[in-house]
């Protein structure tokens, strides 16, 4: 911004303005009385010059830096003249063109002395105050400004007043004290001060020249008394030199300190010295409760050390650095956490068993895992708490079982969702002489919970990401090793911290996620999906409730039968889990609670299975039904899905071509396609076993194809289905009835074990079979299974794809049976 005065806030030129004003003033020692018999010759109205921050006084001289070409214009005018002009201040000095509101309405009628070009090209003005004078109006804005004034008489006190003598005296050494003490004004101006002998003319030469706020120069101006203005002005200097002087004696306490501290602490000395003039400092009342707090802490021997030495180091802070937040953040974070605190467990094992049963329905391992580690601790009374992952699909109760551990275990509970987390801090804390370091998410979570020994979920492990801030995993690896995790390092703490009474749980979906390290430190148990029967049990004793109460209508007596929620499950869901079996029950009871709310009383106090299309529309799934043994080359099999088992039809169909070619069909995966082949070779191997004649392969193109094309199918456990469907195709033998199976093939016609076992016995169940087909190998996992879910089943083990067929393919071949020998003639020609 251009400007036409020196700015007041501006160190330099103040001093540049001061050392101006006392030479000038230098040159009229002795001569004050002149300065106030100049003859004015007052027109109508004169052109003014409006200045920034600045008050001119009558009789006072002044250079004033021009930078306005309006300004400039009238300055040169009134040289070249030898007129006068008038001088008022602006209210706001970022105004360019200012109207008579912008204007102290009291300022100064003034000539111009001498007009200086600077070597820096600007132009400067020396002007002196002639008399005091009020704009009335602005008449002209441009060229430049000129408007109607009215000359202003100052009441001067007698020459033989004591009392006016002595104020003026007052006046004089309180300026000469300022000057003194401040920095800011030159030294030699004490000469000049002392030499001037006209009040009157001292008075305004004070008021002009030293840096009172812009609002009091216009106030002192507008006085006509001069007693008066002399009076407020020796208030004004009292202030200043109560406040130059207060700095000073801080500034010198603070020099007596500077050989003890470093000279960076030079302001926050002064700080502290303004604290103690107001009543003192609260930082050694602070340190005193922390060192209170220190003394009943259960900590080892060697972090007690560490605390001590860090309140040393926090007392000898000053409070206004910035290391002292910092020290003072990791002090609090020390005594947070709670060293020694545990809460006791529940010992009970029969009421511990009842508190996991009424929570959970199922989930019999994990819970055979909590009743064993409490009995080891009751027996040995001290033991590291056991790493253990709970994984399976989405909605099984890995999250919520974790809540049932710690209400049986009576231990505090927490949980950490990883999921997202992608930077090693999180886990380990960051270094705390860093901007804003804080410790790690389980140290946190332990001052928190208050209590060394929660049951700790690790929810969703298998989401961990990892970038340039490291790899959380890996920071996990000390955290989930029982033989490290007693000197658990957080790198804010710096310290060592116990975890090995914690009993962390990790959660997740899948394993193949999880670095193979971070697994063999943790006992992995799978949490399978729940079969239709608890599903309904699970809903009956818990979800109904729950839901009830989430709706408000716990007293109002509706009922949903098993029958009913087994049509929910069967119809309207297809998950592993209960979440989706949640929703619909939530879904029916909110469309009764708006009829109950509405109506006062429910439509329905029973939901029926043929009410759901009411609630719930139409079904939105069907399981797949077994479709008989009619056709050749259609055979059942049995495949596993994240939202458990279903039945899976392969069908071959056959035509002629030469060349014998095959087409796989049903978006098939890699996997399914290479069984397809290699049921294929197989059987042209081992012609003979089906009694085929090799020429069949080279006369007829075979297909293959799984419905339900839209759906994505891979795996090798349709091997022996596929092996059975061309065998049937090819032979034109029917499959026997109710017949399903699973399990992979090799080259060499042998029968391996597949996985998902109960979850495809359970479909093949819902679809009406009555029996399967298995690797001799999963004859183990159907031992595991309970025998009120293998009632009905009939199992046949094989070790070899012509078993299968022995067991399979029935001496009966279908009724339209395509004719597969190949002419007399057709040979002939070859």
């Amino acid at each position: 911004m251009r400007r036409d005065n020196y700015m007041l806030d501006d160190e330099k030129d103040i001093e540049e303005q001061n050392e101006s004003s006392f030479s000038l003033v230098a040159d009229f020692e002795g001569n004050e009385e002149q300065l106030f018999d100049i003859k004015i010759d007052l027109d109508n109205d004169l052109p003014f010059l409006p200045l920034r921050n600045l008050m001119l006084y009558p009789g006072v001289f002044l250079p004033i830096a021009i930078g306005r070409k309006s300004s400039l214009k009238v300055v040169k005018e009134a040289e070249k003249n030898k007129s006068i002009i008038a001088i008022f201040c602006q209210k706001e000095a970022r105004i360019e063109q200012p109207l008579k509101q912008d204007l102290y309405p009291v300022g100064v009628i003034a000539k111009v002395v001498k007009i200086l070009q600077m070597p820096d090209h600007t132009t400067t003005a020396i002007l002196q105050g002639i008399k005091r004078t009020e704009l009335l109006e602005v008449t002209q804005l441009r060229p430049h400004l000129r408007g109607e004034v009215k000359l202003l008489n100052d009441e001067v006190p007698p020459k033989n007043d004591k009392e006016y003598a002595a104020l003026v005296e007052s006046c004089k050494d309180l300026t000469i004290r300022y000057i003194r003490a401040s920095e800011r004004m030159h030294q030699d101006s004490i000469f000049a001060i002392r030499n001037i002998n006209n009040p009157m003319f001292l008075i305004n030469f004070i008021c002009t020249n030293l840096p009172f706020k812009i609002e009091e120069k216009v106030e002192l101006i507008g006085m006509d008394a001069l007693r008066a203005r002399t009076f407020r002005l020796l208030e004004i200097l009292n202030r200043e030199v109560q406040l130059l002087e207060l700095k000073a004696s801080i500034q010198m306490r603070a020099r007596e300190d500077i050989d003890q501290q470093q000279r960076e602490y030079f302001l926050q000395q002064q700080i502290k010295n303004i604290q103690e003039e107001l009543g003192g400092s609260t930082q050694s009342q602070e340190i005193e409760e922390l060192c209170a707090k220190g003394k009943s802490m259960l900590w080892p021997r060697e972090i007690a050390q560490t605390f001590e030495k860090e309140l040393a180091k926090l007392d000898r802070t000053h409070p206004q650095s910035p290391d002292y937040s910092i020290q003072l953040n990791y002090i609090q974070t020390l005594l947070g956490l709670p060293w020694g605190v545990y809460t006791e467990d529940n010992l009970n094992l029969i009421q511990a068993e009842k508190t996991l049963n009424k929570d959970h329905y199922g989930l019999e391992k994990v819970k055979e895992r909590i009743l064993e580690h409490l009995a080891v601790l009751k027996l040995k009374n001290d033991m590291k708490s056991p790493i253990i992952c709970l994984y399976g699909p989405p909605g099984v109760g890995k999250t919520s079982l974790g809540r049932s551990i710690a209400s049986a275990l009576k231990r505090k509970y927490i949980r950490m969702s990883l999921g997202g987390v992608h930077d090693e801090a999180e886990i380990r804390g960051h270094r705390k002489t860093y901007i804003g370091a804080m410790p790690g998410r389980i140290i946190k979570s332990l001052i928190k919970v208050g209590s060394s020994n929660p049951v700790f979920i690790l929810d969703e492990i298998d989401k961990l990401g990892s970038d340039h801030k490291g790899d959380p995993s890996s920071a996990l690896l000390e955290v989930l090793d029982p033989e490290q995790n007693n000197t658990f390092h957080d790198n804010f703490l710096d310290v060592d911290y116990d975890l090995s009474k914690v009993m962390f749980i990790a959660t997740a979906n899948n394993l193949n996620t999880i670095p193979a390290p971070l697994l063999d430190r943790m006992e992995m148990i799978e949490i399978s999906g729940y079969i239709t029967e608890e599903k309904v049990e699970i809903a009956h004793r818990h979800l109904v409730p729950k839901t009830l109460e989430a709706n408000g209508l716990k007293k109002a007596g509706i009922k949903i039968p098993k029958n009913t929620l087994e049509a929910i499950v069967e119809s309207y869901t297809r998950e592993s889990g209960v979440r989706e079996l949640e929703k619909k029950i939530g879904k029916i009871l909110r469309k009764s609670a708006r009829r109950y709310a509405t109506n006062g009383s429910l439509e329905k106090s029973e939901i029926k299975p043929d009410d759901l299309y009411d609630f719930l529309g139409a079904p939105e799934y069907s399981h797949d039904k077994y479709q008989g043994n009619e056709y050749a080359g259609v055979v059942t099999g049995l495949a596993w899905t994240a939202v458990g088992g279903e039945i899976l039809f392969v069908e071959t169909s056959l035509s002629r071509g030469k060349g014998g070619k095959l087409t796989l069909t049903g978006n098939l995966g890699d996997v399914m396609k290479e069984s397809a082949m290699l049921a294929l070779e197989y059987i042209k191997a081992h012609a003979s076993v089906l009694k085929l004649d090799e020429d069949i392969f080279e006369n007829w193109n075979i297909h293959v194809h799984v419905p339900e094309g839209a759906i994505p199918k891979d795996g090798p456990s349709a091997g022996i289905t596929m092996a059975t469907s061309l065998a049937s195709a090819l032979t034109q033998r029917k499959v026997k009835t109710n017949l399903a199976m699973t399990g992979e093939i090799t080259l060499r016609g042998k029968v391996l074990p597949v996985g998902g076992i109960k979850e495809k016995i359970l479909a093949a169940k819902r679809a009406g079979i009555k029996e399967i087909i298995l690797s001799a190998e999963n004859k183990k996992n159907i031992d595991e299974i309970e025998a009120m879910y293998l009632k009905g089943l009939k199992f046949h083990y094989v070790n070899e794809i012509k078993e299968v067929f022995v067991i399979a393919l029935t001496k009966e071949k279908v009724a339209d049976a395509i004719d597969l020998t190949v002419k007399k003639a057709d040979k002939d020609k070859k």
